[in-house]
C-alpha cells in the first residue's frame, strides 16, 4: 500500500469513527416477570463504565432559569390589533340604502301604483316635512317609518278612502345620498359620499383608515347636530362581529378620537400586536380574550412599571389570569409546558406491544429490563436505536462534505487549453456524483452496543425505534462485486472468500476500501473485524480519477454515505 493510499484510507477510518456513538455502559435484559421459563431471554453482562449525564435540562429556558434581561418591548413599536381591517374593501361596497330596516327620510322617492276601483300611477317625493302626498287623498306623514311598514301604510290611508275593489303597491325607489364628515386620527380627513345604509366602516374606508400610529380602535364617536348619537369599539368587530349600524344623515360626522393607553403582547400567539385598552388596567382574563393564542401556551411573563419600580414576573396561565395588567406592560406568552411523557417504538424481535410511553428522562437500560424476548432469537449485541436528530446530523454533515467537494473544485481556474478540458471533465464527473450523494437518505443509526457486550445506557428521545434483531444465520455481500447476494454465515471464512464466491470484484471496485457492517449500524474496515452472522460485506468503488486530492474526497465522502445509509454508492 502506497504512502498516499495508506494516509487516505487513515483520514477516512477518522471520519467512520466520528459518526458512530460510543457505548458508554451495558444494561440487564431481565424479561423473567414478563415470560415463562422457556421463553426467557439470556441476561446481558453487566457492565459498569459510568455514562456521562449532567445536563439533563436546558437551564436558559424560562421555566428553569433567568428571566432574559432582554429590554422590554415599547407598544408603540407593534402594530395596532385591527391594522389590517382596511384592507378588505369596504369603499368598493356601496349600499343601496333600501333593506326592510331602511327609515325613510326627506328626499326619498316612493313608486306609487294603484288600480281596481281607482287608477293611480305616481313617483311621490318626501317633503321636507317628511311627508308624501296622495292624489285624490292628501299629505301623508312617512317620515321615521322603516321599508317594511312603507306599504301597509299607504295602502290603510287609500283603503280608507276607496274601502272596495282597490290593490295598491308601493316602492321605495330611491334615496337621498349623504355627505358624512370623517375626521380626527384618521389618514385623509374631508367630506365623503354614501347612502344613509352604509356602514361607519365605509366611511372610515373612504378616509383612508385609522392612523395605526396615532389613532383609536376602541373610541369613535359618531355626531349629529353637535350631538353624540353613537360610540364604536372596533374590537367589538373585530373579536364578535358586532357593530353599530346607525342611519346616517347628510351632514354626520365621524370622529376618531386619539389612541388610549395600550400593551404590548408577543411571544407565542399568532402574531405580536399592540393592544388598546378602555381604562388603564385590566385583569389577564381579559387579555388572554384579546390576544390569539398559539397552543400549548402554559406561561406568561409580565413586565412593566409601578410606582415601587419595574416588575418581571413570570406566572402560569392560570394565575396570570387574576393578573393586573397596567398601561405600558408587555405580555409575553410562552408555550413552556415540557411533555412530560415520550413515545418509543420497538422493531426486530421481542415479545409486547411495539410502542411504549415513558417518562421523559427515561434511558434505554429501563425499556430493555422491561421487554420479553424469545429466548436464543434476539441478537442482544446487535441493539441501536434509529433517532431523527442522528439521521439530521448524517444528513447536515454529507452536505456540508458535499458542498466543500463543490467549492473547492468547481470553482478552481485553469491556466491551459488542455487543463480546463481535463477541468471541465472532473466537473462534471462531480456534479454527478454530488447529485447521486444528495439522493441517498441517511438512516439516524445510532450505535449503542459495542463487539464487546456493552450497550450505552443513553437517555431515550420521543420519537425512538429501538431495533432488537434476531439472530441470523446469513451475511449479505453487497456493493462492487459481481454478483451481489445473500450467502449462509460459515465459521472461518474470510472477507475475502465471501467476494470470491460472489464472483469476485468489478472493474469499479477498489480492493482495499471493504467495510464490514454490523446490524447494529456500526461500520469497520474489513482488516480490523473477525466477521459474525447477520454482518455485510460492502465493497466501495474506486474513484475514477488520478487527482489524488480529489479522489480523497470523494472516498471520504463515500464512507460518509456508506456509515449513514448502509448502501456503497454506485459511481
Amino acid at each position: 500500500m502506497t504512502i498516499s493510499r495508506f494516509l487516505l484510507r487513515a483520514g477516512c477510518l477518522v471520519a467512520v469513527a466520528c459518526l458512530n456513538a460510543s457505548p458508554a455502559m451495558a444494561v440487564g435484559l431481565d424479561s423473567s416477570s414478563f415470560l415463562s421459563t422457556g421463553e426467557q431471554a439470556t441476561g446481558i453482562p453487566e457492565k459498569t463504565e459510568k455514562v456521562e449525564d449532567s445536563a439533563r435540562a436546558d437551564w436558559r429556558s424560562g421555566t428553569y432559569g433567568p428571566i432574559t434581561s432582554e429590554s422590554k418591548t415599547d407598544p408603540d413599536s407593534l402594530p395596532p390589533f385591527g391594522e389590517n381591517l382596511f384592507t378588505g374593501g369596504f369603499r368598493g361596497m356601496v349600499a343601496d340604502g333600501l333593506n326592510s330596516d331602511y327609515t325613510i327620510k326627506p328626499g326619498d322617492q316612493i313608486t306609487l301604483r294603484v288600480w281596481g276601483g281607482v287608477e293611480i300611477e305616481s313617483v311621490l317625493s318626501v317633503d321636507a316635512q317628511g311627508n308624501v302626498f296622495l292624489p285624490g287623498i292628501g299629505p301623508m306623514k312617512v317620515q321615521g317609518i322603516s321599508n317594511a311598514q312603507l306599504d301597509g301604510k299607504v295602502r290603510t290611508a287609500i283603503q280608507d278612502v276607496y274601502p272596495e275593489n282597490v290593490s295598491v303597491y308601493t316602492n321605495l325607489q330611491g334615496v337621498q345620498p349623504v355627505g358624512v364628515f370623517v375626521t380626527g386620527y384618521v389618514k385623509n380627513p374631508g367630506r365623503y359620499a354614501g347612502t344613509p345604509n352604509d356602514s361607519m366602516l365605509y366611511f372610515l374606508d373612504q378616509a383612508g383608515g385609522i392612523d395605526q400610529a396615532l389613532g383609536s380602535y376602541r373610541s369613535i364617536k359618531i355626531k349629529r347636530n353637535g350631538r353624540i348619537i353613537s360610540s364604536v369599539d372596533l374590537y367589538d368587530f373585530l373579536i364578535d362581529g358586532e357593530i353599530a349600524r346607525p342611519q346616517f344623515r347628510d351632514g354626520d360626522t365621524v370622529v376618531v378620537e386619539e389612541r388610549g393607553p395600550a400593551i404590548s403582547v408577543v411571544g407565542d400567539v399568532e402574531r405580536d400586536y399592540r393592544y388598546e385598552l378602555t381604562s388603564t388596567r385590566l385583569n389577564g382574563q381579559d387579555v388572554n380574550k384579546l390576544a390569539r393564542l398559539k397552543a400549548g401556551v402554559s406561561h406568561v411573563l409580565l413586565r412593566g412599571s409601578r410606582s415601587d419600580g419595574p416588575i418581571s414576573r413570570y406566572l402560569p396561565i392560570a394565575e396570570f389570569r387574576e393578573a393586573e395588567v397596567r398601561a405600558g406592560d408587555e405580555v409575553l406568552y410562552s408555550a413552556d409546558q415540557r411533555d412530560e411523557t415520550i413515545v418509543v417504538q420497538l422493531e426486530g424481535s421481542f415479545y409486547g406491544p411495539s410502542r411504549y410511553a415513558l417518562p421523559r428522562n427515561a434511558h434505554l437500560g429501563e425499556l430493555l429490563n422491561a421487554v420479553g424476548v424469545p429466548k436464543g432469537l434476539t441478537d442482544y449485541q446487535s441493539v441501536s436505536i434509529r433517532r431523527e436528530s442522528v439521521k439530521e446530523q448524517q444528513a447536515k454533515s454529507l452536505e456540508e462534505s458535499l458542498r466543500r467537494l463543490e467549492m473547492t473544485y468547481l470553482g478552481t481556474p485553469t491556466s491551459t487549453t488542455n487543463e480546463a478540458s481535463s477541468r471541465e471533465q472532473e466537473a462534471s464527473l462531480i456534479q454527478q456524483f454530488v447529485e447521486k450523494a444528495r439522493e441517498t437518505e441517511p438512516t439516524g443509526r445510532l450505535v449503542v452496543a459495542r463487539d464487546d457486550g456493552e450497550i450505552a445506557d443513553v437517555r431515550l428521545q420521543d420519537g425512538d425505534v429501538v431495533t432488537l434483531p434476531e439472530v441470523s444465520d446469513s451475511l449479505l455481500i453487497s456493493g462492487e462485486v459481481v454478483v451481489p447476494q445473500a450467502a449462509v454465515y460459515t465459521p472461518g471464512l474470510s472477507v475475502m472468500d465471501y467476494i470470491k464466491n460472489a464472483g469476485g470484484f468489478t472493474q469499479h471496485a477498489d480492493d482495499e476500501q471493504i467495510l464490514v457492517v454490523r446490524q447494529n449500524g456500526a461500520v469497520r474496515h474489513a482488516e480490523d473485524v473477525n466477521l459474525r452472522s447477520g454482518d455485510e460485506i460492502l465493497v466501495l468503488p474506486a474513484p475514477p480519477t488520478n487527482n489524488l486530492q480529489l479522489a480523497g474526497s470523494i472516498t471520504q465522502i463515500l464512507y460518509q454515505v456508506a456509515v449513514a445509509t448502509k448502501i456503497a454508492l454506485d459511481l
